[in-house]
């Protein structure tokens, strides 16, 4: 049964929404015919792909839709007045006091040079008429609603004195001042830690519960979504696909779109010996290119001749779902089963033989810290280090995979340069193939570096956009004469379909590719040495759900069949779950667990596992998830905490006499829980394997 609408009228009502650009032979219609309504006390979650228009929405709504962008038809009613066509000081009294924008970069709403106080009290002086003292109480008010801590001197400082997570906060709070109708997200946890975006999550739902605002709310993260909305909309190419309830979505969706990105998410727990991504075949179409009649028509995998000729119409269902197909009653998404043609890894064996391929031992990475005093001048001061990897010990088996996780300045990534070579260790001991590799890559033999390969998370800052993609993969391969030279480009266009690019692209330079061909080309790069491990430095982060899941199936057939070790670093728990044989967990330096994969996600937890848990969202709103939550933020690097450097935040230390004070003063002990599973913690394992689960599915 469909459930009952909020009771009023909607806040904002949009219908039939086109939104045009002009250019330089005519325009281009980058949204189409969309339509939904948001009321009060309600989120409608917006998702889709990258191109899709979600983003094209919002800013039509608030008018940023620059020079050339304008609403060519339909509608976008607000509180009972239409928005299309309002100009100059009353759009900017509206938007800047009933409707309200969070961006995902939260330095796009801050001026870098003043201070957060006076940028905060702005908005009620001009828009409110409050005296500078009540506007000041004001916003020390709001900067608390939203849990900042010593909110009064955060009032005091520029926006680079505080982190990105208390950024978006000072921008939240703005942005509820005034205490709009309607509050526009655009993605405003995309750039934030798992436990960072957690507590900003929960703190939209309490904004939505206690001011009772609308909000709208642009992700790719079905997480995300099935966290926080109670509605959603699904757009592809430039047009809502499906509309429905948070649940209807999940438990049926209707859309062969929808089920399609329901497909490429791996569920927490699921690993790759048991569960397959299936990636959507294809690509969003370009708004001047659309395909005629369905425009999913083409990635479809129920097309019909109807399909192709006739543009469906968004129509109510029977459950209340509002879809955009010809065939969504007949089609029954438990029945799916993967089309001809689409190759994936058939079989998600165990690779390797046990042979340690890497082995750490109490490796450090320090950096000297450069004072500005004379006395740190004349070399007198005494000399400070941040200390970025602190005795990490772990080792990991030949053709197997080891993913690394913890929130940003954790040391994850300087971990692995120490690994490749682009910083030299401090101390401590890292052998690769038997080879010491604590020195720096200028002082490594030829043949180990090109063991030794590396896959970066933005590929656009590793490709010279000068060289075609043919010239960039080959390159190795003549460094390291990993093949004659006449057989070079053959073995090219072998790499680019492998990476289900194919030889049309061996000319082609990267600003003609897409992201995730990017990320492809680079893949490619890092194996044409043919190298025996490969560091991949949250190579998925940035991309769509369906390029994440090719990407990641793609690591996975090379694997199986080259026998490569990876070590993966991901912020997202689910997809390190998915694709890691082990996992190692790391917090301000440090490595705090580290065991096998489905060791990790289950009961005895470190303290610190078990927050980042909790914290990851879950695409499936039935699933029970623990609530716990950090409180403060990551020390400083510089000036860690003494004993444990997790105690500041360590939500079990009052499992300890005397409220833990042992964590304060003495380095805690290796537990080992079995044969591959170690936790750093003071607290007995009896003790920790009496914890609950975190997550448990319904």
């Amino acid at each position: 049964m469909p459930k009952p609408k909020p009771k009023g009228a909607p806040v904002l009502k949009v219908e039939e929404l086109a939104i045009a650009y002009k250019v330089r032979n005519g325009e281009i219609e980058a949204v189409q015919n969309v339509s939904f309504e948001i009321y009060r006390g309600e989120t409608m979650g917006i998702v889709g792909e990258s191109g899709c228009g979600k983003s094209t929405v919002a800013w039509s709504i608030v008018n940023f839709l620059g020079a050339n962008g304008y609403v060519k038809r339909g509608s976008l009613i607000f509180q009972g007045q239409d928005l299309v066509g309002k100009r100059g000081e009353e759009l900017r009294q509206l938007r800047g006091d009933q409707i309200a924008m969070v961006f995902q970069d939260p330095m796009q709403a801050l001026n870098p040079s003043m201070r957060l106080g006076d940028q905060m009290k702005e908005v009620l002086t001009v828009h409110r008429g409050l005296a500078e003292k009540a506007a000041e109480s004001r916003c020390v008010e709001m900067l608390e609603r939203v849990h900042m801590p010593d909110a009064a001197n955060v009032m005091k400082r520029y926006p680079h004195q505080i982190s990105g997570g208390q950024q978006q906060r000072v921008v939240i709070a703005m942005a509820l001042l005034n205490n709009p109708a309607l509050l526009i997200m655009d993605e405003p946890t995309t750039a934030l830690d798992v436990t960072v975006e957690a507590t900003v999550l929960d703190l939209v739902a309490e904004l939505r519960r206690d001011f009772d605002t609308a909000i709208m709310f642009i992700t790719h993260n079905l997480g995300v979504v099935a966290r926080i909305c109670t509605r959603v909309g699904v757009m592809y190419a430039g047009e809502m696909v499906e509309r429905a309830t948070v649940d209807e979505i999940f438990a049926r969706p209707q859309h062969p779109y929808t089920q399609g990105l329901i497909r490429c998410v791996p569920r927490l727990g699921a690993d790759k010996a048991s569960s397959i991504l299936y990636p959507i075949p294809g690509r969003v179409p370009p708004p001047n290119n659309r395909p005629t009649g369905c425009v999913f028509g083409p990635r479809c995998d129920y097309r019909q001749d109807r399909c192709r000729q006739e543009r469906p119409l968004l129509r109510q269902l029977a459950s209340g779902s509002w879809v955009r197909c010809h065939f969504a009653e007949d089609i029954d998404p438990a029945a799916w089963t993967p089309p001809e043609g689409l190759e994936l890894p058939a079989v998600h064996a165990s690779t390797g033989n046990g042979e340690v391929i890497l082995d750490i031992k109490d490796l450090k990475k320090y950096y000297e810290v450069q004072g500005s005093s004379l006395r740190d001048v004349v070399g007198m001061g005494e000399k400070r280090y941040v200390k970025a990897v602190e005795s990490a010990s772990f080792s990991v088996p030949k053709g197997k995979t080891l993913g690394v996780v913890g929130e940003s300045g954790c040391g994850k990534s300087t971990l692995i340069k120490t690994i490749i070579g682009l910083e030299d260790s401090t101390s401590g001991e890292a052998t690769f193939m038997g080879f010491d590799i604590t020195g720096d890559i200028t002082t490594r033999d030829e043949q180990l570096i090109r063991e030794l390969q590396m896959v970066f998370q933005n590929p656009d800052s590793t490709m010279n956009p000068s060289y075609t993609v043919g010239q960039q993969i080959g390159r190795p391969m003549e460094r390291f004469k990993t093949v004659p030279r006449k057989q070079v480009r053959q073995e090219v266009i072998n790499l680019l379909e492998a990476m289900r690019l194919g030889a049309n692209y061996y000319d082609r330079l990267p600003r003609q590719l897409s992201g995730g061909e990017k990320q492809r080309v680079g893949i490619a790069r890092a194996l044409a040495s043919r190298p025996e491990l490969v560091l991949c430095d949250e190579p998925v982060s940035a991309l769509d759900v369906s390029v994440q899941a090719a990407i990641l199936n793609l690591l996975l057939e090379v694997q199986q069949e080259l026998n490569t070790t990876l070590i993966f670093i991901a912020h997202d728990l689910s997809v390190v779950r998915f694709f890691s044989d082990f996992v190692a967990v790391m917090y301000l330096g440090q490595v705090m667990e580290v065991g096998a994969a489905e060791a990790i996600y289950a009961p005895p937890y470190h303290p610190y596992t078990e927050a980042l848990l909790s914290a990851v969202p879950i695409p499936d709103p039935t699933v029970q998830q623990k609530h716990i939550r950090l409180e403060g933020s990551v020390p400083s690097a510089i000036d860690p905490p003494s004993g444990c450097r997790f105690h500041t935040r360590c939500p079990r230390r009052h499992l300890l006499p005397d409220n833990g004070r042992i964590c304060e003063e003495k380095i805690p002990p290796w537990r080992q829980v079995a044969a591959e599973h170690r936790i750093f913690c003071h607290i007995p394992v009896e003790t920790l394997q009496k914890f609950e689960p975190v997550i448990v599915p319904q």
